[in-house]
């Protein structure tokens, strides 16, 4: 467990980053820090490997006051990863996650080869192995800083906007296999961002600070988002915090209907009325787009019928949130939400009005 109490960072200037700080990170968790530019979130994450000292207060992990730790033995203990991943450029892939275990006194040897097995745990070729941070894309950098942070097994792992720098595709692979991390190794956690939507997929707990770097809320992410604490954690989770809170809720009681769908092959003897759409499948079963009568006569004039689709929506993946199933309803031009299965095939239909109904069955105890 990672302990703060009553810690306050103030610099000669009188500046205050961090005052009077009060919060447990529970072991085995995943803690999001996030706040606006300047809140005190990064210089309180860096007290706990004493990259900056506190002024007052204790700071304990596992009962043990930080500043009474050799500041290099802690933070061989400590993973940390940080925005742009800060690899060594002159050192390949290998030798970057390599370079931790090598410090806390393991062969070159084995700290490579067991090098390895980290780069599999992070969804990392081992042909990216011999070559050099700048001749990998900007995710696969960001992979092997986690996969350095990781090297060593450390049981703290501090996150330092680690994905910020990445495109927003990039971003969301990222944020899926830090899920993925955490539920196969149950790290403890600390991971700082600006961005709320981040804090809220990532979070077990999320703590939010305000300017002033003061403590605003300390909660699970339903209830920053279901009860924020106060006008500036409202304001800072945004307005749209009731469809947000969506994903929260389990899609269970969602009643899925049969979805009209057609292949190529099986348009021509079709006829839709106005206002009618029909979904259009790829030869694998996965979803392609809508057609409606309009695109059927396009078809029949001689268009490819891929080209007289209208674009779908998203889809509702297996075992879906609310607002998966919401989202998917109104980004359809149909209306209607296509249910996936495993394996990506459509299976089924639904309406943004039986999302909303499965929502108050379960508000009615249902």
């Amino acid at each position: 467990m990672i302990t703060f109490d009553a810690v306050t960072k103030r610099y000669p200037d009188g500046t205050v980053a961090v005052d009077n700080l009060n919060l447990d990170v529970p072991q085995g968790t995943l803690t999001v820090f996030v706040g606006p530019s300047g809140c005190g979130k990064t210089t309180a994450m860096r007290m706990i490997n004493r990259m900056i000292e506190p002024t007052s207060g204790t700071l304990t992990v596992d009962g043990r006051d930080v500043t009474k730790v050799d500041p290099v033995k802690l933070r061989l203990g400590i993973g940390y990863v940080i925005q742009s991943a800060g690899l060594m450029p002159h050192q390949r892939v290998i030798d970057n996650v390599a370079c931790v275990p090598v410090l806390k006194g393991r062969s070159r040897r084995q700290a490579r080869n067991d090098a390895y097995a980290v780069l599999d745990r992070v969804g990392l070729d081992r042909g990216l192995a011999d070559r050099y941070p700048a001749q990998l894309s900007g995710g696969q950098q960001q992979r092997v800083g986690v996969a350095r942070a990781l090297a060593a097994d450390p049981p703290i792992l501090l996150m330092d906007e680690p994905f910020s720098a990445v495109d927003p595709v990039v971003r969301d692979e990222l944020q899926a296999e830090i899920l993925r991390l955490q539920d196969e190794l149950h790290k403890t956690v600390v991971f700082v961002t600006h961005d709320i939507d981040e804090a809220l997929k990532l979070g077990d707990r999320i703590a939010v600070f305000g300017r002033g770097g003061v403590l605003q809320q300390y909660d699970e992410p339903a209830r920053v988002l279901s009860n924020p604490a106060n006008d500036f954690v409202s304001s800072f989770v945004g307005a749209d915090r009731g469809y947000r809170g969506l994903q929260f809720r389990h899609a269970t009681g969602l009643p899925l209907q049969p979805l009209r769908q057609v292949g190529e092959n099986g348009i021509d003897a079709l006829d839709l009325a106005d206002g009618e759409w029909l979904l259009v499948t790829k030869p694998d079963g996965s979803p392609y787009g809508w057609v409606d009568a309009a695109g059927v006569a396009a078809h029949r004039g001689g268009a490819s019928l891929y080209d007289s689709t209208t674009a779908g929506g998203s889809l509702f993946p297996p075992d879906g949130s609310l607002r998966q199933a919401l989202d998917a309803a109104l980004s359809s031009p149909s209306g209607l939400g296509v249910a996936v299965d495993q394996e990506g095939h459509a299976a089924a239909c639904f309406r943004a009005g039986d999302v909303l109904a499965a929502l108050e069955k379960q508000r009615n105890g249902g």
